[in-house]
């Protein structure tokens, strides 16, 4: 057995029949697998508090007799009224009726005598064998009511006459003429009668409540509720009415979804409770003898979409019950927590609440029952057919069998055999299968792939450059060391050098305190490194944050980074035509022993490109003789040559042109430039003299 369960507020509602409770498949697979449902398990396990509990199309109200033997029910289509016996669990009898039943109202202490106001203005009663008596009312009746003293039946109706049936003399005596405006169709909505005092109320359209007693057949006063300024007083009207045993408390309900509470000895109601929906409230009960909380009375308030129940004194929540249909009435079993609910669905809802009040005693075992129905899971019923959308019909190729018995429209789509579904799905992809197998087959290998163990060797904050330099050293050092050595010695040389200045505590400051990050544009900077690369490193240096977003591409790349050693992340740039491209991160590991030439960059420093031009012509002049060099620079007509110790000399010869005065210039003769303070081979005097460069003419204009 399976009993589906609400935990509203904390408190547990059983839904034993309607909703989802007790029948979980469609009509039109009942009937198809009606033989075959008596070996379904859920089928056979299914709870029917009441056997047919239910109409063929809808439920529009009901009442239990007075004697709590029976429960009456009125519904449709086509309209009829059903009466259920409690000690067979089951229905009595029903009977067929010419029009939709709009209220009724139980006789006497048992189901024998009724009587109906129908929707065609007739009011019916009905015996124990069938109906006795038909009459008719000039309006269109919407309440009725019966006034035991006096035998007098009042139907209000949408006039503003209450009419008044005797029914010791089978007469209609005066009506009750109310204040209310009968222009526009308003009228008495609602009736009720007090059990104490038997005063008489009525709700009108026009937001009133006027008060009638009976033994003098006049009105006593007049109550005009006001709601809450945020509400408009112009749409209110009352639609549901109820007094209380004591004969002092009074349950107003209204067409804006309120309800108030009220001491019939004050106009001020004691408070307002809003169902926040803004439909007419259609019920209101009051419940005694509740478990719990001291058995405070409660107050069982619906509209069309929800049950809410509420404490009578301060209005505080205590449950609310939101069935799938609309509701049309709500009945509560008297000294019980068993509540009946005629709603808009075939079948009739039945909720338990065990914090509400006992079961009945003819359904003592639900009290037995609940928590073992409760833990026990609910068995799918649609296990043998599949739900599919219109789309999803249509990219498998079976829309030519819309309108057909093999699909069963159900909301916006169909079911479909489940059966017939894979075979289509088969069809309509046939690689389904393998690409399932190849997905989880790469999840499985990410999930590998992200659980393996790296070590990595970041970077410090301060300092990240001689970090680098440092870092680059020792891993050189272990791999010279494990390349001279082999075994034991190759692990001794490899621990030997471990450590350093990173790892040194004395030099802890210098790569985690600000104040020893090493500015390069000092001056002190400068003289102690004069020669620098103007070029970009081939290196660059990688963030902490870097490391873990280049980890995350190597490890989808399916490259794999694993060893004991330090590890130092650089990327590389491209070079030329492509310097203005960013090349992506990659991951280079330095690992001891191993000479990995294409992922190891060597982090030496650019030379310039004229140094390195240079160096052969250096080393061809130093094997040479001071003399030879000597020799070969004046037997030159234009050669340039530089000192080992930094200098330059350029000397030319001029092929002729016009003379110097007093031989300044040199008639084609030699002038040389130094830039270390050489002098002439003539020595200081002489004819060598005359050949230097005039101070007061530019020598090279005049060439």
């Amino acid at each position: 057995m399976s009993l589906q369960v609400q935990n509203a507020n904390n408190v547990k509602i059983y839904t034993v029949s309607g909703s989802k409770g007790s029948r979980s498949i469609p009509d039109w697979l009942a009937r198809r697998n009606k033989k075959a449902l008596k070996n379904d398990l859920e089928w056979r396990h299914r709870i029917e508090l009441i056997q047919d509990f239910e109409f063929p199309e809808a439920s529009l109200k009901i009442r239990t007799t007075r004697d709590g033997k029976y429960v009456m029910a009125t519904g449709v289509y086509k309209p009829q009224l059903r009466v259920y016996d409690y000690a067979e669990m089951s229905m009595k009898f029903d009977r067929h009726t010419d029009a939709e039943n709009v209220d009724f109202q139980i006789l006497s202490d048992d189901w024998t005598k009724s009587v109906h106001l129908q929707a065609d203005r007739s009011i019916q009663f009905q015996a124990q064998g069938g109906v006795h008596f038909r009459t008719r009312i000039p309006k269109f009746g919407r309440s009725i009511n019966y006034h035991s003293p006096s035998c007098d039946l009042l139907v209000t109706a949408s006039s503003n006459e209450i009419y008044r049936l005797n029914l010791e003399q089978g007469r209609f005596l005066n009506s009750l003429v109310t204040d209310v405006d009968p222009t526009g169709g308003n009228g008495v909505n609602c009736g009720e009668i007090n059990p104490a005092h038997l005063l008489y109320g009525c709700g009108t359209d026009a937001g009133t409540v006027e008060f009638w007693d009976l033994r003098v057949r006049g009105r006593v006063g007049i109550l005009a509720p006001s709601l809450p300024e945020s509400v408009l007083s112009s749409s209110l009207g009352i639609s549901a009415l109820k007094f209380r045993d004591d004969g002092l408390t009074m349950a107003v309900g209204t067409s804006t979804g309120h309800v108030l509470m009220y001491d019939l000895r004050s106009n001020v109601p004691l408070y307002v409770k809003d169902h926040q929906y803004g439909f007419p409230i259609k019920s209101l009960s009051f419940h005694e003898g509740t478990q719990g909380e001291d058995g405070r009375s409660k107050v069982v308030s619906a509209d069309c979409k929800i049950i809410k129940i509420w404490d009578r004194e301060n209005g505080n929540n205590f449950t609310s019950i939101e069935p799938v249909n609309d509701i049309n009435d709500v009945c509560v079993v008297d000294n019980s927590g068993l509540i009946f609910v005629a709603n808009e669905g075939i079948q009739m809802q039945s909720y338990y609440i065990p914090s509400l009040g006992p079961a009945p005693k003819w359904s003592s075992f639900l009290d037995n029952l609940t928590e073992e129905l409760e833990e026990n899971p609910v068995q799918n019923i649609y296990d043998d057919y599949k739900f599919v959308s219109r789309k999803e019909l249509g990219s498998l190729g079976l829309d030519h069998l819309v309108g057909s018995a093999v699909l069963k429209p159900y909301m916006h789509g169909f079911f479909i055999d489940l059966r017939l579904y894979e075979k289509a799905k088969a069809i309509a992809n046939p690689f389904a299968y393998a690409d399932y197998r190849e997905r989880e087959a790469k999840e499985k290998l990410a999930k590998e792939a992200g659980s393996r163990i790296r070590a990595t060797m970041k970077l410090p904050k301060v300092n990240k450059m001689l970090a680098t330099k440092l870092m680059l050293g020792e891993a050189k050092a272990r791999r010279k060391a494990a390349a001279s050595a082999t075994g034991d010695d190759a692990s001794a040389a490899a621990a030997s050098t471990e450590g350093g200045a990173l790892k040194d505590s004395r030099f802890a400051d210098l790569f985690t305190n600000p104040e020893f990050q090493v500015d390069e544009d000092t001056n002190e900077f400068k003289l102690l490194n004069p020669v620098q690369s103007t070029k970009k490193p081939s290196y660059r240096i990688v963030d902490e944050d870097e490391i873990e977003e280049v980890s995350e591409a190597s490890h989808s790349d399916g490259s794999d980074v694993d060893s004991d050693e330090d590890l130092v992340r650089v990327s590389s740039y491209k070079s030329g035509a492509q310097s203005g491209k960013k090349k992506a991160d990659q991951i280079t590991s330095i690992r001891s022993g191993v000479k990995d030439r294409k992922r190891i960059p060597k982090m030496e420093a650019l030379k310039q490109q004229a140094s390195s031009r240079s160096a052969p012509v250096l080393k061809s002049q130093a094997q040479r003789s001071f003399a030879d060099r000597v020799a070969k620079d004046r037997n030159s007509d234009n050669s340039t040559s530089r000192s080992t110790a930094g200098g330059m000399e350029m000397s030319f010869r001029v092929g002729g042109g016009r003379g110097g005065r007093g031989g300044r210039g040199g008639r084609g003769g030699k002038s040389s430039f130094s830039s270390s303070s050489r002098t002439s081979e003539g020595g200081s005097g002489g004819p060598e003299r005359r050949e230097r460069r005039s101070a007061g003419r530019n020598t090279i204009r005049s060439l």
